[in-house]
């Protein structure tokens, strides 16, 4: 018998994008008496409401406005047993997709939760999009660090960092210690309900630092990752969006480092040389290049070669972000957020 899933969905102005990841969700061939979906809205001032209350939403507010505190602000109302990360800008990619990723965690009681293990590709995509598929993750700086949790077709790997696996055929069984978390959440990432509200003790739901926590205190975590996709629809070929969202990353980043609410450990040994080798490549650039050959020779797209800029970009806003944190800290402003 299928348990009862809620939906988690933080927005704010994602009119554009909102009915495509709905629509998505309410295809399932799941039962949607069991689907309920909560859309934790930051104060939209286009037609995003209208548009969740057409796929039989439920709207709470979200009135500190930022997609971690939508997700708690959603968490706050949730009534199944498992909870679905969902972002606007997600699309599920076939009507099995709720059955493939809950269906596990019914055989493993002691994991707690489950991930799709890549991106989903598609040719229609702008070539932000399709890149940030390709290479298994939005934020080029992981590429560097290997703390993706996406398979990476430059590496081939879905994630380097040290960790017990065991292949069920559909989807794997991971375990995660002490030497390393990859940036596992969000992105159609689902989690037992119980384990979030035990483990979320802030007004902002941040699920790799929730699992961070968890395996300081418990030694280790297990995890499910399925051998599916999510779409992404990540800035699809807006450079401007790609640089804001980077902007937004860091600077919300290091204001909540500030005030402690993260835990997630980024200062390691491993991190400290994959970020000087990600300077390093930025300045001399010929290692960009090289990336953006190895994956082109993979899977021809010339999307691979966006990778150049999609890390200049980002090491000019986080050194940007790092520098102007040091005289002001604050979340980025979201008062002209558009998806």
């Amino acid at each position: 018998m299928e348990p009862n899933i809620s939906v988690l969905i933080p927005t704010l102005n994602a009119g554009s994008v909102l009915e495509d990841c709905l629509k998505s969700i309410r295809s399932q061939n799941y039962p949607q008496e069991k689907i309920e979906i909560i859309v934790a809205d930051g104060g939209s001032s286009d037609a995003t409401i209208e548009i969740a209350n057409k796929y039989n939403c439920k709207v709470v507010e979200n009135p500190l406005k930022t997609g971690e505190a939508g997700k708690k602000a959603a968490l706050d109302h949730a009534t199944g047993e498992f909870c679905a990360l969902i972002d606007s800008d997600n699309i599920l990619p076939d009507s099995e997709w709720m059955s493939q990723m809950i269906q596990p965690l019914l055989h493993h009681t002691d994991v707690v939760g489950s991930e799709p293990w890549q991106y989903t590709w598609r040719k229609e995509d702008g070539f932000i999009t399709r890149y940030c598929a390709l290479i298994g993750m939005n934020d080029p700086l992981c590429h560097f660090l290997g703390n993706y949790d996406r398979l990476n077709l430059i590496s081939g790997k879905w994630t380097e960092i040290e960790h017990k696996e065991e292949d069920k055929g559909d989807y794997l069984v991971v375990e995660f210690g002490k030497s390393g978390l990859p940036t596992i959440g969000a992105n159609g990432t689902v989690f037992r309900t119980s384990f979030l509200k035990q483990n979320t003790q802030s007004d902002y739901l941040f699920d790799i630092d929730i699992l961070s926590t968890y395996i300081q205190k418990n030694q280790s975590v297990k995890f499910i990752k399925v051998k599916n996709g999510i779409i992404h629809t990540f800035c699809e070929s807006d450079i401007g969006k790609f640089a804001r969202k980077q902007r937004r990353r860091v600077k919300d980043f290091l204001f909540h480092k500030t005030k402690g609410d993260r835990t997630y450990v980024w200062e390691t040994k491993n991190n400290t040389a994959g970020l000087l080798k990600f300077v390093l490549s930025c300045v001399t650039i010929v290692p960009l290049i090289f990336h953006s050959v190895k994956g082109y020779m993979k899977k021809p797209d010339v999307a691979w070669f966006f990778h150049v800029l999609a890390c200049e970009i980002t090491l000019f806003e986080y050194g940007l972000g790092f520098i102007s944190s040091r005289f002001v800290t604050s979340e980025a402003d979201r008062s002209e957020w558009k998806q």
